[in-house]
């Protein structure tokens, strides 16, 4: 696979390829990890977009005692991710933790219920986020970054009663006046004019 530092992956395929390789190193490591995964892999390995991104977003890793902090990624993965970055001509920070924090503040009510569990090969199982859960991550960060993210939340075509809920979910996260006002005009672009936020 031929390098691209703004987004080297490219399709779901290309995911699956380099998840598949990581597999392979950590269980060369006698490894193996669990990791929920958020942002535009999910969206891509889902089938919900089709734009290139540039990472796997891990949100939290899942244990047998529930979700646990992945805001610092253990070593022994950190080296297999390495590992496949130079394998494959792809910049370390291919899987990261950047949306790790979210965890702390809670994840919207259901998440575990509704992820799509998929394997690759012995030592790696990974959680990708649903449609709904992801409508809730993009109008937040929609609404905290702009950007691709309002594309993104677009092309999963929400619905009203989602969008209030993701924006309720949101202000959980960030009750400050400055976001609500944002929050409340973004709102008003998909359509939605009656959400009762607080203030």
């Amino acid at each position: 696979m031929s390098g691209n530092a703004d987004a080297p992956i490219r399709s779901a395929g290309v995911a699956d390829e380099l998840l598949s390789a990581l597999s392979e190193q950590l269980q060369a490591a006698s490894l193996s990890f669990d990791l929920v995964v958020i942002g535009g892999s999910a969206l891509l390995a889902r089938g919900l977009v089709e734009r290139a991104t540039r990472d796997v977003d891990v949100v939290a890793l899942a244990g047998s005692d529930g979700l646990l902090s992945a805001v610092e990624l253990p070593a022994g993965l950190l080296r297999a991710v390495a590992t496949v970055a130079r394998d494959f001509g792809v910049p370390e920070s291919w899987l990261n933790s950047g949306p790790a924090d979210l965890l702390r503040f809670g994840l919207p009510v259901g998440f575990e219920s509704r992820w799509e569990t998929r394997t690759y090969g012995e030592a790696l199982t990974v959680r990708w986020a649903s449609r709904i859960d992801q409508i809730h991550f993009k109008l937040y960060a929609a609404v905290d970054q702009a950007g691709k993210h309002l594309t993104d939340l677009k092309a999963l075509q929400p619905s009203h009663d989602e969008l209030i809920s993701a924006a309720r979910w949101s202000r959980q996260h960030d009750p400050s006046p400055g976001f609500l006002s944002v929050l409340t005009e973004a709102l008003k672009y998909f359509g939605v004019e009656d959400a009762e936020l607080g203030t």
